[in-house]
């Protein structure tokens, strides 16, 4: 009797995770004609629906850029992602209510300790999430400064990088099963 009440605590604890493995970042520091943007299609990210917990793992070397000598460039002299290999998020919606969000918009705030290059600072946003079937899609944008994040940026290309990076990202959070 006992562990059939386990199973069934267990299981609604469970069921209140959402996952994604295939969430989308993308990052642009354009200031000029040569487009500074990058694209990652491989993070992961776990949700959980009763606490509004949110925690993001993006591999540094998954993110691709248009022109190889970039990518090159980002990962060996940049952010150093041998010595650095991940980016993480760990943070929380305020006030989730998942019965407050529909197929339409909903917004909430989120905080949380995004974590570059190494370094750990707080970051603050508006996210939204929209419901689609059995998904619940999760969309949100910051921006960051190079410099927060100790990121180096040579003089010789200083003014074809901008000082603040603009983050979008994108989740399409299934039940975790």
């Amino acid at each position: 009797m006992s562990l059939f009440i386990c199973l069934i605590v267990s299981s609604a604890l469970f069921s209140q995770k959402m996952i994604t493995r295939s969430g989308e970042i993308k990052f642009e520091a354009t200031t000029s004609f040569e487009e500074i943007a990058a694209k990652n299609n491989t993070a992961s990210c776990l949700f959980d629906v009763a606490t509004g917990e949110m925690a993001v793992l993006a591999l540094v070397k998954g993110f691709r850029f248009k022109i190889p000598l970039m990518e090159e460039h980002f990962n060996e002299n940049y952010i150093e992602s041998d010595q650095f290999p991940k980016a993480t998020f760990k943070g929380k919606v305020a006030d989730f209510v998942a019965s407050k969000v529909t197929a339409t918009k909903s917004t909430f705030d989120i905080e949380g300790d995004l974590t570059v290059h190494g370094i750990t600072k707080k970051v603050k946003s508006k996210i939204t999430f929209v419901q689609s079937g059995e998904k619940l899609i999760a969309s949100c944008n910051f921006k960051i400064k190079n410099a927060d994040y100790d990121i180096k940026i040579p003089s010789v290309v200083k003014n074809k990088i901008a000082e603040s990076v603009a983050i979008d990202l994108k989740f399409e959070l299934e039940k975790k099963l």
